[in-house]
C-alpha cells in the first residue's frame, strides 16, 4: 500500500491524525522535534509550513506523508517541488491574534485560485470558526465544488473553557467539535476536526463524523521529546478505540 494509500485508509477508518507543526513555524529545530514526535508516536501524517527547505527536512527525517500549509497560493509551489505529498489553504488560528479575519469569500477564491496552480495535489482546506455554522457548512461545499479533496475545522484557540481537566479539554474542542458535526453532514469528502483537540476529545470527533483530527500545540509546545512521542502515542490509541460510524454496520 503507497504512503497516501494508507493516509485514505486511515481516513476511511476514522482514525486518521495529522501532527501539526504550525503555519507559522519556520523554526528547523522546533519542526524537526515535532516530526520525530509525529514519526515514532505513529501519526498518519504531518502539517508543516510551505517551505521547500521544510519539506526537504521533513522528508530526511520521516516517510510519513507531508502536508504544507499556507494562505497564498503561490506559496505551494516551491515546497511541492521539494517533495510535499499535499497542501492545506490554513490553518487561520495562527491569524487571529494578529486581528486578521478569513471571511468566507476570501478562502473560495483561495482555493480556486490553489486548484488552478496545483490542479492534481490533493488540497485540503480549513473552514474558518468565524463564520456562523450553517455559513461554515455552506461553505465547504462551496470549497468541495471548487476542488478541495479534505475539509479541516478550527476553532479551538478562540474557546474559553471555564473548568479544568476533562470537562476543560471538552470546552476547549467545542467549537471545533460542533463545526465538524455540521459539516460532515454536509458534505461527502473526508472532514479533519482540528485545533484544541487532546486524547480526550479526538474520539468525540470521530463520534461527530470527522474522518481524523489535526493536532498542533498539544505536541509541538512540549520541549521533552519523550513527552512529545508519549502524546502522540495517546492520540493514535485513543484513535484506534473508536468505531468509525461509516464502519458500522
Amino acid at each position: 500500500m503507497t504512503m497516501l494509500a494508507r493516509l485514505q485508509d486511515s481516513l476511511r477508518r476514522g482514525q486518521a491524525l495529522k501532527i501539526i507543526a504550525g503555519l507559522t513555524n519556520f523554526d528547523r529545530q522546533s519542526v524537526a522535534r515535532t516530526v520525530k514526535a509525529a514519526h515514532l508516536g505513529g501519526a498518519t501524517f504531518l502539517d508543516i509550513a510551505a517551505d521547500a527547505e521544510l519539506v526537504r527536512l521533513a522528508k530526511s527525517l520521516t516517510d510519513l506523508p507531508i502536508c504544507v500549509s499556507a494562505v497564498v497560493a503561490e506559496d505551494f509551489l516551491e515546497p511541492v517541488a521539494a517533495g510535499a505529498d499535499l497542501i492545506e489553504i490554513g490553518n487561520f488560528d495562527a491569524f487571529y491574534a494578529q486581528g486578521r479575519r478569513f471571511e468566507a469569500p476570501e478562502v473560495l477564491e483561495l482555493t480556486r485560485a490553489t486548484r488552478a496552480l496545483l490542479p492534481e495535489i490533493t488540497l485540503s482546506v480549513t473552514v474558518p470558526h468565524i463564520l456562523a455554522l450553517d455559513e461554515q457548512a455552506r461553505l465547504a461545499e462551496a470549497l468541495v465544488e471548487a476542488g478541495a479533496d479534505l475539509i479541516q475545522t478550527e476553532g479551538g484557540t478562540s474557546s474559553q473553557p471555564s473548568h479544568g481537566g476533562t470537562l476543560g479539554l471538552i470546552e476547549k474542542a467545542a467549537p471545533t467539535l460542533a463545526a465538524a458535526a455540521e459539516i460532515s453532514r454536509a458534505v461527502s469528502v473526508p472532514v479533519l476536526c482540528a485545533s484544541g483537540i487532546s486524547n480526550v476529545t479526538a474520539p468525540l470527533a470521530i463520534a461527530a463524523g470527522a474522518a481524523g483530527v489535526g493536532v498542533g500545540s498539544a505536541v509541538n509546545r512540549l520541549e521533552s521529546e519523550i513527552e512529545a512521542i508519549a502524546t502522540v502515542r495517546g492520540l493514535v490509541e485513543a484513535l484506534e478505540g473508536v468505531n468509525h460510524p461509516a464502519l458500522r454496520i
